[in-house]
């Protein structure tokens, strides 16, 4: 009986460590392919990655709500044009709210070139609400200038 309830508990664990993987693959996914919209310069494909009201502090404190404040915070930018690349060092995944929370470093970089100009660190909030990861609110903090 003992030698039984271990082995359940043994595959209650693997198969939650097997599905925490997956969710995290998902994110991961999503991520690099954020990443690869945003270095496209496809706004509309990377807003795909996000919930209507999702909300974004840029590096250097702006406050974005939602999808089309961010439309007009994109294209109100001067100068060159500039992508930013986000490298996810920790994603932790919660089954029961349905929320995840990635934390990496992000850098900028100005179109033509892969030397970048701008980093620091950035932490995001996931959601799986409507059946599907999408970011809610990203925080970014402009460390290297």
């Amino acid at each position: 009986m003992k030698r039984t309830l271990l082995s359940l508990i043994g595959l209650l664990l693997v198969t939650f460590s097997f599905a925490q993987d997956d969710e995290v693959a998902q994110i991961l996914a999503k991520r690099k392919a954020s990443n690869q919209a945003i270095r496209s310069f496809d706004h509309e494909l990377n807003a795909t990655f996000s919930t209507e009201d999702a909300f974004i502090t840029t590096g250097l404190g702006v406050l974005i709500s939602g999808k089309e404040e961010q439309e007009i915070y994109l294209k109100s930018l001067k100068g060159p044009r500039m992508y930013w690349i986000r490298t996810p060092d920790e994603v932790i995944v919660n089954h029961k709210t349905q929320l995840a929370w990635e934390t990496g470093t992000w850098k900028g970089y100005y179109e033509d070139s892969d030397k970048p100009e701008v980093g620091g660190k950035y932490s995001a909030q996931w959601t799986k609400a409507s059946g599907t990861w999408l970011i809610h609110s990203q925080l970014f903090v402009t460390l290297e200038q």
